[in-house]
């Protein structure tokens, strides 16, 4: 049954542990015959990447942790065995096979594999296979988490967090086994106020479109609105609030998180008049 990771992005803190616990398993440490030893720099088997979306002062950050997804069909799969898939699912790097195939290290769509020019070899994550050939239930990265926010185990086992999980960049084809959870969706966010009283407007009405689909929230105590965990898409944005001018937005797309900055409301009849 093949190995898989699930990782709950929410749960996640942003600690590095699953990477200073990965460097610390495999910098110095040939694990034949599975790889040799990764070096102190250049190289993150399990890599911690920082997401920040939107602008100051409206940004929102989370975490992604990152390694070999142990593909289902590995683009970086070869015919003489240089690369090869376990019975378990692993994907290996074959060290003594792979010397000098540079060609290796650039078939991952996914940039998880590196190029050691010392080694003149091909590194990535072994899903600590050594570990797991004696006796080790988890990686180092999965051990290391003091939130469980990195899952292993066997595929069958973990179907009920893998239900409505994504894997990234599914249109590859590759069918990668590492899941993400809880995952953020992009966000539209400003602030709204009065010019003339220069005071943030409590309680207007913001409704959001997309599509035929409808979100409506209203401004905070600070005049903040957030439309959160929204799918990329074009937006339509109506503001309204008692005695002022409805403000609209049409055509806002949410490639990334959107922040509109602060604003500006007219009072009715300011315009007329």
């Amino acid at each position: 049954m093949a190995k898989a990771f699930v990782i709950d992005v929410a749960a996640c803190n942003g600690c590095y542990n699953c990477q200073i616990a990965c460097k610390d398993e495999h910098v110095g440490n040939d694990w034949l015959p599975y790889a040799k030893a990764q070096p102190d720099i250049g190289q993150f088997w399990t890599r911690l990447d920082e997401v920040a979306e939107g602008t100051a002062p409206k940004v929102k950050i989370h975490w992604m942790p990152k390694m070999c997804n142990h593909c289902d069909h590995p683009a970086c799969l070869t015919d003489d065995g240089s690369v090869y898939k376990r019975e378990d699912g692993l994907v290996i790097i074959d060290p003594e096979k792979a010397a000098g195939r540079k060609d290796i290290a650039e078939r991952c769509p996914y940039g998880a594999i590196y190029w050691n020019e010392e080694l003149s070899l091909a590194q990535k994550c072994t899903g600590c296979a050594h570990l797991l050939d004696n006796g080790y239930e988890k990686p180092r990265c999965v051990e290391s988490c003091p939130h469980d926010a990195i899952s292993f185990g066997d595929e069958e086992d973990l179907t009920d967090l893998i239900e409505g999980a994504i894997v990234l960049k599914p249109e590859t084809g590759c069918g990668p086994k590492v899941f993400y959870r809880n995952v953020p969706g992009k966000f539209i966010a400003g602030t709204v106020y009065d010019p003339v009283e220069e005071e943030i407007i409590e309680d207007a009405v913001c409704r959001l479109v997309n599509g035929g689909k409808l979100w409506i929230e209203k401004t905070d105590g600070y005049g903040d609105f957030w439309f959160k965990d929204l799918p990329v898409g074009i937006y339509d944005l109506v503001i309204e609030a008692p005695g002022f001018e409805p403000k609209v937005f049409n055509g806002l797309r949410a490639k990334g998180s959107l922040n509109l900055g602060d604003i500006p409301l007219s009072r009715k009849g300011e315009q007329d008049g």
